[in-house]
């Protein structure tokens, strides 16, 4: 693979939110803690009609309002990187004028796609008619890649005509958040948790992805997709992968992504009793009223906004041991979650009141916050005729605390930062898009099979009773 840093960074889609959001805060940041190389340009490019002024005044507001003002260092010498022009992607001959903004791909250049899916091949085509697609150019690619495996690999194909695998960075924002990485580092660089890390010793896996937020701007985008399309292929089958994936070589794209695409790959396919669908109708949110899905959307829909699925990974390591996944809008608190759940003791030595030993659990918080729980029983102080008394307590560790001084970083910080310098390791691979929309195509086909309609919650509950039921049948409660 031919190593190269970019001089230059080409942004498709730079007047829409996830810009306005992650990608222009996320640069910013970068420049003021000097992780952008001094010479790098930054070229914007959307259909907005702008000249290189207009859009920075668009960058400052952006930046005013979602950057907090100690991560602006050196603000004015950040907006001088950018320049700006515009472009209808559905028009071949624009393609001319922004190669000629760009200026020489073949000093490198990263490219970031960030488009609706109907634009990724009209846009591909004129990358490689204005000779933006080179050997020495990358391309980073958002999502939505497709609806499905056979949209998606339409939108692969395309890609794929102009840049090989290795120059294409398929982005899941998941994968740039710090606890996710540090998941790597709790698992490979501590002794103490690998010899356990399997079925002899772990009873199941929950993963939650809960948000509070209805719709907002994306009924389109969601009505089409709904959850199971949205978080469950991409970013909860991306934590699952990073749970149950082998050892690796090396800390590297290939050896990482080798193991986690045999994780995928090992999925077994999911009967339809094994999960559960649900819409929220009007409820509450955090104390406020808030109208249901059809509400909200406008029309009637079927559109599932909550899944929970019961996973079984059939390989040595996790044969047996079930993976309980839930997504969902409006429920009571944003979090995403792992949690891991160990066997209990297989004899206690230990009688009397309040001796009952309770089986560890690790938990590893994503969102809102970043930190790791571990449950460990110990001896409740104080005397006792009747024995030892036992409780469960945690051993915790929050980021912020723990490393004092970094700032909270956005995910799009360490993604754009590993585009630039074009490093794979955190972004997915072909074959594992393709085998999450493989297990995910199965279950929205058995879904369509029994013409499954979703189960409806209220807004500010946890979902249907039935996902409750799901877990409970096993003797499982959701880590709440």
């Amino acid at each position: 693979m031919t190593k190269f840093t970019s001089d230059r960074l080409l942004l498709f889609g730079a007047t829409g939110d996830l810009s306005r959001r992650m990608l222009l805060p996320s640069l910013c940041a970068l420049d003021a803690e000097g992780l952008l190389d001094p010479s790098i340009e930054i070229v914007a490019t959307a259909r907005s009609d702008m000249d290189d002024q207009s859009f920075r005044n668009f960058a400052r507001q952006s930046l005013e309002q979602f950057l907090p003002a100690n991560r602006r260092g050196g603000l004015a010498t950040f907006l001088n990187r950018l320049s700006y022009q515009a472009l209808d992607a559905n028009e071949l001959e624009g393609f001319k004028a922004l190669a000629e903004k760009v200026g020489k791909p073949e000093e490198g250049l990263s490219i970031f796609l960030s488009t609706a899916p109907s634009l990724f091949e009209p846009t591909i085509r004129g990358l490689q008619s204005s000779g933006l697609a080179g050997p020495n150019v990358r391309i980073g690619l958002e999502k939505p890649l497709g609806i499905d495996l056979a949209s998606s690999r339409v939108i692969n194909d395309a890609v794929a005509s102009a840049f090989p695998e290795e120059r294409i960075y398929r982005i899941d924002h998941y994968l740039g958040k710090e606890t996710v990485q540090n998941l790597l580092a709790l698992r490979f660089a501590n002794l103490m948790f690998e010899p356990l890390w399997n079925a002899a010793h772990i009873d199941h896996v929950q993963i939650t992805v809960a948000e509070t937020v209805g719709l907002e701007s994306r009924v389109g985008y969601y009505d089409d997709s709904g959850a199971l399309r949205d978080m469950v292929q991409n970013h909860i089958l991306q934590l699952l992968a990073l749970v149950a994936m082998e050892p690796p070589v090396s800390y590297d794209a290939t050896n990482v992504r080798d193991e986690k695409v045999k994780v995928l790959r090992s999925l077994r396919k999911v009967n339809v009793s094994e999960t559960v669908t649900g819409q929220y109708r009007a409820g509450a949110i955090s104390g406020g009223a808030v109208p249901g899905y059809d509400e909200e959307l406008g029309k009637d829909s079927n559109t599932e906004t909550f899944v929970a699925i019961k996973a079984h990974i059939d390989n040595w390591r996790w044969q047996g041991v079930p993976f309980y996944l839930r997504t969902g809008k409006r429920l009571p608190r944003r979090t995403t979650e792992i949690v891991v759940q160990f066997r209990n003791v297989p004899h206690s030595i230990f009688s009397g009141r309040g001796a009952k030993t309770v089986p560890n659990r690790l938990v590893i918080g994503i969102q809102p916050e970043e930190n790791i729980t571990l449950s460990l029983m110990a001896k409740i102080p104080g005397l006792d005729r009747e024995g030892i008394g036992l409780r469960s307590v945690p051993l915790a560790i929050t980021m912020p605390d723990a490393f004092a001084g970094p700032q909270r970083r956005i995910a799009y910080e360490r993604l754009l930062l590993d585009l630039i310098e074009g490093d794979q390791t955190l972004f997915v691979r072909r074959d594992e898009v393709e085998a999450q929309w493989d297990w995910i195509d199965a279950i929205r086909a058995g879904w369509d099979e029994q013409a499954l309609e979703p189960k409806t919650y209220t807004a500010g509950s946890w979902g249907p009773s039935a996902a409750i039921a799901l877990a409970e049948r096993d003797g499982v409660t959701w880590h709440e």
